[in-house]
């Protein structure tokens, strides 16, 4: 009885199954045909892209190849406009009246001259002459004459053979095509003259250059950073990353950019031909299969199947997939939809500042904005952010601070745990690590230092692939630890000591060819390790002061921006006789130099020195310094055939200004020296000071380094001079101060602050990005200047705040 009971029972589950089968049946998926169809759809799918991403390749191709045939024909065509309108210029100069009009002397005979030479040729929109030392230019408002202009000339003296044509543009008469040229009166250079034609005719031979397919762009400049004048050809072309042909006898060049079509395969018109036709191919034999059935045509292809598998009830089914082992593919769906925990580096809660996120750095309070927990989250958001940019290698350096050791091995922690690779390289100078980054081949380095500040300040400067960081770079930071944004992984550590590396790259390229005494005052810092022994290395004389490392700094405060830290080096080289003083601050990234009468150079009057040094090589170099800087430079610059140009403070900024403009030299009034030339452009203290002594040292008529800075221009400065407030409000009264001052009479620069230029002298106030301060500082030619001008910024300081103490 109870076996027939268990038999019905079993046959109505199976009946049950049959009837759930046959209800579910028309819902489930025919697999026999779907999958076919579905194979189908992505075969045809996938042939029918490649076949379009072909046409892509193919129009790529043909468009490259008519935009060089189209470029090379504009450049031809507008070579020779240029050359011929030189031509007609340089024959005019000729002309007999404008001969006798140059012979005679001062600015009489030079308006004649230009009189006669627009006569003679009609189609100049304009034409002026100069004195043959450009003294006008030299001491005359650059803004009034133009700094293009300006700079023509300044070429045009250094190159009187083959001055190059550029464009300007004037206010009232547009675009013009300038030519600045030598005229000479039997034999002599007797003036200098800048010829304006228009620029319209140079617009339309560039506009008929017969192209479509690609892009081409007139630009002037040097390649990067140029200043974009038309564009032909396609729109949506981009020509950024080519540094374009130049159009020879002018600082006009033309760029060339491939439409930016989305092609994700290779550039290989055969290849994606093969690969559409075999993706066609594919569908047709999975639409054969749809029509005839998978079973049907394995048959046909291998005769009829020796069994049939035996059909099971849907209970057996689920049994079957419930014994089976889970697919990876399911877990790991499963395991999506499951909550994970959230794991940190470490256990702790660690609070972040957002204040210690500076314009071009970190930097913190130890034991209090700054801590090792700080430190391991700022190592995870480095390394996550080199991971996403592609990098695996860093170099990690520290200066001398106490707090160095403890606060570097929380950041590799947090390095590595992201999968980066990290080489510490131990105690060293800023610019060691930096150097590291390229020797060691990473391109990425964080130094860990509190450079010019007090001992219980620390921070980070981060390099990424040649990069270093700044503002949003930094702001970035703080949000991928805000929002937990962190690469997870495991890398490996390794410890590398460069040092000797780093002296002999120095000392291979320099030698000084007279010895020179040198007193080096390193305040307790880092450079003490390093500084004489590349000083003495390269052949000078060394007296170290305060050159064994102490984090506490017992002496004086490593800032050799700070007039008060400078005394005990001018007491110094006074007493043992030295030619010069070099002082440098905590991680060896900013120089300072004393006479040995005791004058204080300020830095800005030594990159004049470097300036003219590396002009004598590279005429027509730019050369950027900050808003800080003295406005004898810009017409120095100028007058030894560079190209000046100011920019904001701050050593991340710069080093950034000058990868964009491919400068050969920057300084900043703080005391940064950045070499493009025969070094790798950052900010380096210790190999300013060889250069420095390599130009003392090789003077061809043996005077001495006080005689030297004698020979360049100064007025009456001041230091940088500081207003302490509360973080923050700095920045807010600067805010307050570029909307409500006025300077009657000043052209005003508010890149980096409030700079008033005025003819004899200049003003500035700026808010510091490391400590909470306004810094000023004050030029001018003379005493009474400097009073004027100091007069009308302490009357615009006291609208805003008269109780704010001002340090002048």
């Amino acid at each position: 009885m109870t076996r027939m009971v268990e038999a019905d029972s079993n046959q109505k589950k199976a009946g049950s199954a049959t009837r759930m089968r046959a209800a579910l049946a028309p819902f489930l998926p025919d697999w026999h045909v779907l999958v076919p169809l579905v194979l189908a759809t992505l075969l045809l799918a996938l042939g029918g892209f490649l076949a379009w991403q072909g046409w892509l390749v193919w129009s790529v191709q043909h468009g490259t190849e008519e935009a060089d045939s189209a470029r090379a024909t504009a450049i031809t065509a507008i070579a020779t406009q240029i050359r011929q309108a030189s031509e007609r210029v340089q024959q005019a100069l000729t002309d007999p009246t404008v001969q006798q009009a140059l012979a005679q002397e001062g600015a009489p005979g030079r308006d004649a001259a230009r009189s006669a030479l627009k006569q003679l040729l009609p189609d100049l929109t304009d034409a002026e002459f100069f004195s043959p030392d450009l003294d006008e230019v030299l001491s005359g408002d650059l803004k009034a004459i133009g700094y293009a202009k300006a700079a023509a000339l300044m070429l045009a003296k250094v190159h009187p053979e083959h001055p190059p044509a550029e464009s300007r543009i004037e206010p009232e008469a547009g675009r013009q095509l300038m030519l600045a040229l030598p005229a000479s009166v039997d034999g002599k250079v007797v003036a200098f003259a800048v010829a304006e034609f228009p620029f319209a005719p140079i617009l339309a031979t560039f506009r008929r250059a017969p192209i479509s397919g690609a892009r081409l762009d007139l630009r002037q400049g040097s390649g990067r950073g140029d200043l974009q004048i038309a564009s032909i050809g396609a729109n949506s072309g981009n020509s950024i990353g080519d540094l374009g042909e130049p159009i020879p006898g002018s600082n006009l060049r033309i760029g060339k950019g491939e439409p930016e079509y989305f092609i994700v395969v290779p550039h290989n018109v055969g290849l994606v031909a093969l690969l559409a036709v075999l993706s066609l191919f594919g569908g047709i034999v999975a639409l054969w299969l749809r029509q005839v059935g998978v079973h049907s045509a394995l048959a046909m292809l291998h005769g009829p199947s020796k069994s049939q598998e035996k059909e099971i009830t849907l209970a057996q089914a689920i049994k079957q997939q419930g014994e089976a082992p889970m697919p990876v593919a399911a877990k790991a769906a499963v395991a999506a939809v499951a909550p994970a925990p959230k794991k940190t580096a470490n256990d702790e809660a660690v609070d972040v500042d957002p204040s210690i996120f500076r314009a071009y750095d970190i930097r913190g309070v130890v034991g209090q904005s700054l801590t090792t927990g700080v430190a391991r989250l700022i190592g995870r958001a480095v390394g996550s952010e080199a991971r996403d940019r592609g990098l695996r290698e860093i170099v990690v350096g520290r200066d001398g601070r106490l707090s160095g050791p403890d606060l570097v091995a929380a950041l590799i922690q947090g390095l590595r745990s992201t999968g980066m690779d990290v080489i510490d390289i131990g105690a060293a100078p800023t610019p060691v690590t930096y150097f590291a980054g390229y020797h060691l081949r990473t391109g990425s380095g964080i130094s860990v230092t509190g450079s010019h500040n007090p001992p219980d300040y620390n921070g980070f400067k981060i390099v990424l692939g040649g990069e270093t960081l700044s503002e949003d770079a930094i702001q970035n930071l703080f949000r991928r630890i805000a929002q937990d944004q962190f690469v997870e992984g495991m890398g490996g550590l390794q410890t590398i000591d460069v040092s000797h590396d780093y002296i002999h790259r120095i000392t291979d390229d320099i030698q000084i060819e007279r010895k020179l005494k040198v007193v080096v005052d390193c305040g307790n810092g880092i450079p003490g390790a390093f500084v004489p022994a590349v000083l003495e290395d390269i052949g000078c004389e060394v007296v170290p002061l305060y050159c064994d490392v102490d984090g506490t700094f017992p002496n004086h405060h490593p800032d050799p921006s700070d007039l008060h830290n400078l005394r005990d080096l001018i007491l110094s080289v006074k007493q043992v006789g030295a030619d010069i003083g070099l002082a440098f601050d905590g991680d060896g990234d900013r120089l300072g130099v004393v006479t040995a009468s005791g004058e204080v150079i300020f830095p800005d009057r030594l990159l004049m020195l470097f300036a003219i040094d590396i002009l004598t090589r590279n005429p027509g170099a730019t050369i950027i310094y900050d808003v800080k800087c003295t406005g004898h430079l810009q017409p120095l610059i100028l007058q030894h055939g560079g190209s000046p140009l100011m920019w904001r403070t701050g050593h991340s900024l710069i080093k950034a200004k000058m990868r964009e403009t491919e400068a050969a030299m920057a300084g900043e009034m703080s005391g940064h020296f950045f070499f493009g030339e025969r070094w790798y452009g950052f900010d380096d203290g210790i190999y300013a000071a060889a250069r420095l002594m390599e130009i003392l040292a090789s003077d061809v008529e043996q005077r001495t380094p006080q005689q030297i800075f004698d020979t360049l221009p100064k007025g009456v400065s001041t230091p940088e001079l500081k207003i302490p407030m509360r973080e923050g409000e700095h920045y807010h009264f600067i805010d307050m101060f570029r909307q409500k001052a006025t300077f009657e009479g000043a052209r005003l620069t508010t890149i980096d602050g409030v700079r008033a230029d005025w003819p004899d002298g200049w003003g500035l106030v700026r808010a510091s990005n490391t400590t909470p301060v306004l810094v000023l500082r004050f030029d001018a030619d003379n005493s009474q200047a400097l009073k004027r001008i100091q007069d009308v910024f302490r009357a615009q300081f006291a609208a805003l705040d008269p109780s704010l103490p001002l340090p002048f």
